[in-house]
């Protein structure tokens, strides 16, 4: 039986990995999956089911996940809570939301660092968090920025005034930082996770 003809029974397969793992198989793991001994059958196999719209590919060939199909649990929004004097709440179902789509809003620009120092501190970045950086979008006064600053990398709040710019750090023991040759901005901070415990 031909790879196309089997398709149908296939995707079910497909769609519970790319649930299971988060991304698309690649080669190696659809032979496993499928049971198939052949590289080159696998190869055909995924050719149908990019065709089928069940996956996809980069511009370099590799096989990924259409963000439909690999799209992360939503969880249960159920009110709010007070953060200041204490305040009776009821447990209601307001929304579901996924946490990917409430962090990010450009996933193909998006990329995570790991933060290293305490020179954002006072920004509520602390070491150890996850920042999210968004690629491509232009720096307004006050973002947080990643940028190369004569050949050092750095986050650091972003100004502008005419041709001088400044990184500001969110720590008094840090000093402001003014490019002397080079400053290439890589991107701005759109979000912080931290994992508590």
């Amino acid at each position: 039986m031909s790879p196309r003809s089997r398709l149908h029974e296939r995707i079910p397969v497909l769609n519970a990995f790319i649930r299971q793992h988060g991304r698309a198989p690649t080669l190696d793991e659809l032979r496993a999956l499928f049971q198939v001994r052949s590289k080159n059958t696998a190869s055909v196999m995924a050719g149908r089911f990019v065709e089928a719209g069940v996956l996809g590919r980069t511009a370099t060939g590799r096989l990924v996940a259409p963000r439909q199909q690999a799209s992360p649990r939503r969880l249960r929004l159920l009110g709010s809570v007070a953060a200041g004097f204490p305040s009776p709440a009821e447990e209601a179902l307001l929304d579901t939301l996924s946490l990917d789509e409430y962090l990010v809003s450009n996933p193909e620009s998006t990329f995570m660092l790991r933060v290293e120092g305490d020179s954002m501190i006072e920004a509520g970045i602390l070491p150890g968090d996850t920042v999210l950086v968004e690629r491509g979008r232009a720096p307004r006064n006050g973002d947080i920025v990643i940028a190369c600053v004569d050949g050092e990398w750095t986050m650091k709040y972003f100004y502008k005034q005419g041709r001088d710019v400044r990184l500001e750090p969110a720590n008094a023991r840090y000093a402001t930082i003014r490019p002397r040759q080079r400053l290439a901005v890589e991107g701005v901070v759109s979000g912080v996770v931290r994992k508590l415990g």
